[in-house]
């Protein structure tokens, strides 16, 4: 799936639905660490991966756009540290001026109001002022892949960003998820028009039966709601 076909199937999808999604449909749900927040709410971005581990200086970076594309997210991997802030303003213009959508970082950032400025969408585990006074020897795979957490990221997989956190997905299985996650978000936007109007959720679900149901049969609700299709759980 290119750039703009990503764009435009995961527009109207959040990282809940995508979870929820890949939860369905067996595939691991590997979500960004909760401390890991955009700079600002509002922010959804979703790309290719185009991971990048750094060593104390940003020409690694600048290596890592040399081979990204337009659209692509960069995946800084800073090993969760909270010592040093690893991406600035430059690096975060750089980024923008090569046409990537974003950056996600397993460490800090620094310049927050610069990088607002930019308004390229950052996530980071915050910001520190202070940047690397190490350098390290940079790994011969330094860009092959990343951590984020607990998952490795590689340019196989797709990034997908929102107010909720990062959730990241194998590109070769996008496109099935985004149409499960399309109809859960289907199903809870049909499910909260009628709460508005006054049908409660326990009605829609009938969950008096999944009572009897539980009581009798040691159904689960999970269970119950997969013969409605009602996809508040997975």
């Amino acid at each position: 799936m290119d750039a703009l076909t990503l764009q435009t199937t995961f527009l109207d999808l959040t990282t809940p639905h995508v979870a929820d999604a890949c939860l369905r449909l067996g595939v691991a749900v590997r979500c960004g660490p909760p401390s890991l927040r955009p700079l600002w709410a509002g922010v959804h971005v979703v790309g290719r991966a185009r991971p990048v581990r750094h060593v104390g200086s940003v020409d690694v970076f600048l290596e890592a756009l040399e081979r990204a594309d337009p659209g692509d997210v960069l995946v800084v991997d800073n090993d969760g540290r909270t010592d040093e802030a690893c991406v600035g303003d430059l690096v975060a213009l750089e980024v923008a001026r090569a046409g990537l959508v974003g950056i996600v970082i397993w460490g800090l950032h620094r310049d927050t109001a610069q990088l607002r400025t930019i308004a390229l969408p950052v996530l980071s585990l915050g910001a520190s002022p202070g940047g690397p006074e190490r350098l390290d020897a940079q790994p011969a795979d330094a860009l092959a892949w990343a951590r984020c957490g607990a998952h490795t990221i590689t340019g196989d997989d797709v990034v997908l960003a929102d107010d909720d956190g990062v959730v990241f997905l194998p590109a070769a299985r996008a496109s099935e998820i985004a149409v499960a996650a399309a109809r859960i978000r289907d199903t809870e936007r049909l499910q909260a028009a009628r709460m508005q109007l006054g049908t409660t959720l326990r009605h829609q679900t009938r969950f008096a039966d999944y009572l009897v149901s539980r009581d009798r049969d040691g159904i689960t609700f999970r269970q119950h709601l997969r013969t409605l299709d009602a996809a508040i759980e997975e």
